[in-house]
């Protein structure tokens, strides 16, 4: 019976497959385009699985040691199952092999099992309950139904309820884990996942890369949507993408919006995005929903995703409360893009309905005007800095840096940060000069609310100015126009070599540039700027900085690529979304628990969040500014590119 019952049951298993695996291909496809090569996606799957995103998976080692039993055993176990009792070849060691690999299933699924027992709160649950039993129920089914064919069970052994039984036992995770896999169900990221890893829309992320900045819209195509507000404006790879998805909830566990209490989860937002390509309604959900909101959300499958008046499936205040941190995307074991998916949906709400909240829209208006976002006129740039005598790149016919000064000159605060920067490159002798009145906003803030035209028009003006003049290098305090010069800027024939001044002044320092006296500033702890950190990779700089000072670094329990973020980026302070708490009140309570009397930072807006916290509180110093106190009075060597007498600063 088993002989004629099985053979059957995974024919009709993988047909069924087949035939789902189409229905979602064509689902996908509904997308914009997107090109792919195709032969070549499909066989960079197995080292993209294997070790792109093994890696992130093994941060966590109870899900890594489970997800390698339970994944590699099933896959093992019905490769050897067609083989075995497909094709009638149990003789020699494939039976063998097939009771191995079940059994090691079986190990996984227990493992599985167990922690949905008591589940933490970010795993969704529903059809998600039931998948540790489908696990089972196949490597059980499969292990005994092997017995026989290996001699470890006579061949007649048992009665028809029990051939009956193993048949139930198989069908039912074959039901689940293979034709499941393609036709919906807790399964289906194993299918979307694989074809996800080989036509990522962001290639460079495999094999070491990495890849953040944001990719332009074609303003002069008026095919081309501007931005997204239906689910078939998505390319077809970012709708495969949100179908990876395994709900696990890696993203709602480090999401700051979420933990202030904002209405934003990144898992809850993925999963409306499925829902917006297959039922147009979240009611299936079965995990955390946006904080603050209840019920369902329905428009019907292809409906709006954020609509200005009637039903949506995502409120506007979800979209706007991101603040573009990428903690979603550094922690998700399958490597979907969350922040693309806010960004291509802010830039339907902001360039076709000009909806920007808060102080959004004055903001963008003030960048369109003056080129600043505070509204300053571009002509008081350098009013700050009148007693430093900065030279100018325009009376130069060369410098060693361009110093990026960017719009924190508009600001008392940053100023300090500025000043303490300058002065250290003169020690350094550093041949380093200016923009002054000709540099403009970078773009940033424009970009990530959305505005990509006037972003774009910023980015054209700029690198129309910087093609004018020669040096070797930017350097900057601020990451975010640190990360838009570097990733950006080259969509638009913009390529740089470009520091942020804590990975400079590193380089100052182990050149023997500057001479630093040992810093007498208490104990320290540093956060990690997230436009410096996950955007850009750079983590050690800062603290070889700190070593140099004898500082030794007291590390909150989240820094380096799990940094909670400040709250400053992605515009989130000008739009303002209301939560239970503020996002840079729960990060110095991170600072507060080290002990650290000092926070080292190096970025002007997570200066300005920090600062805005309450006292008492640890002290807020840019990297910079700890450097500049602990100069050393022995001259530094001259720099060869440096032929001028140093400019001497005026305290």
């Amino acid at each position: 019976m088993l002989d004629i019952l099985m053979p059957l049951l995974l024919a009709a298993a993988l047909v069924l497959a087949v035939v789902g695996a189409f229905r979602r291909i064509a689902m996908w496809r509904r997308g914009r385009p997107s090109p792919v090569n195709i032969m070549k996606g499909l066989t960079s799957i197995p080292k993209r699985y294997l070790v792109d995103l093994h890696h992130v998976v093994e941060r966590d080692k109870y899900i890594a040691h489970t997800h390698v039993a339970t994944a590699g055993g099933f896959v093992a176990s019905m490769v050897l199952a067609i083989i075995v009792h497909g094709f009638d070849l149990a003789s020699g060691i494939l039976g063998w092999l097939l009771l191995l690999f079940t059994a090691i299933m079986f190990v996984g699924s227990v493992l599985v099992y167990r922690r949905r027992i008591n589940p933490p709160a970010r795993l969704s649950k529903g059809p998600f309950q039931r998948l540790p039993k489908s696990l089972i129920a196949f490597s059980v089914g499969m292990f005994l139904t092997t017995l026989p064919a290996v001699g470890l069970m006579p061949e007649n052994a048992g009665s028809w309820v029990f051939a009956l039984v193993l048949v139930v036992l198989v069908a039912w995770g074959v039901s689940e884990l293979v034709f499941g896999m393609t036709w919906g169900g807790p399964m289906k990221h194993a299918f979307a996942g694989a074809l996800h890893l080989g036509f990522h829309r962001r290639q460079e992320r495999f094999g070491g890369g990495r890849s953040t900045g944001l990719k332009p819209l074609n303003l002069d195509d008026e095919s081309s949507p501007l931005g997204v507000i239906k689910p078939e404006e998505f390319t077809w790879n970012q709708r495969l993408g949100f179908d990876a998805c395994v709900q696990c909830g890696r993203c709602e566990a480090v999401c700051p919006a979420f933990a202030a209490g904002q209405p934003l989860n990144p898992k809850k937002l993925i999963q409306d995005m499925v829902a917006s390509m297959t039922t147009g309604t979240d009611a299936n959900y079965a995990g955390s929903n946006y904080p603050g909101q209840t019920g369902t959300h329905e428009v019907g499958p292809g409906g709006v995703l954020v609509a200005r008046e009637g039903k949506a499936l995502v409120d506007a205040d979800t979209l706007w409360s991101c603040t573009t941190c990428r903690a979603c995307v550094e922690e998700c074991p399958m490597m979907i893009e969350h922040v693309d998916a806010v960004v291509d949906i802010r830039r339907h709400l902001t360039l076709e309905h000009g909806e920007t909240p808060g102080k959004g829209a004055d903001v963008l208006n003030n960048l369109i005007a003056t080129d600043n976002p505070g509204g300053f006129s571009p002509n008081s740039r350098m009013n700050w800095a009148t007693d430093l005598e900065l030279p100018m790149l325009k009376d130069r016919d060369h410098a060693e840096v361009l110093l990026w000064l960017g719009d924190g000159v508009f600001d008392m605060r940053n100023q300090r940060t500025l000043r303490a920067l300058i002065k250290v490159l003169r020690a350094g002798n550093v041949d380093f000069a200016v923009l002054g009145n000709d540099e403009r906003d970078s773009g940033d803030l424009a970009r990530r609310l959305g505005d990509e035209a006037t972003f774009q028009s910023l980015a054209k003006r700029n690198i129309a100015t910087l093609a004018k003049h020669s040096f070797d290098c930017i350097v900057t305090c601020d990451p975010h126009s640190f990360h838009v010069l570097k990733n950006e800027y080259g969509d638009f024939g913009g390529h740089y070599e470009v520091y942020h001044h804590s990975g400079y002044l590193n380089l100052l320092i182990d050149s023997g540039r500057v001479s630093l006296n040992k810093a007498d500033v208490g104990t320290v702890t540093y956060h990690d700027p997230c436009y410096l950190g996950r955007y850009n990779g750079e983590y050690d700089a800062p603290r070889s900085v700190l070593k140099a000072l004898g500082l030794e670094v007291n590390e909150m329990a989240r820094s380096g690529y799990r940094s909670r973020c400040c709250g400053g980026g992605g515009g989130a302070p000008v739009v303002d979304v209301p939560g239970k708490q503020r996002i840079p009140d729960m990060r110095m309570e991170d600072i507060r628990e080290t002990g650290a009397e000092i926070v080292a930072v190096g970025c002007p807006q997570c200066t300005a969040m920090l600062e805005g916290v309450v006292e008492p509180r640890p002290d807020v110093k840019d990297i910079a500014e700890l450097v500049a106190d602990a100069l050393s009075d022995t001259p530094a060597p001259r720099s060869h590119a440096d032929n001028k007498e140093p400019v001497e600063v005026v305290a």
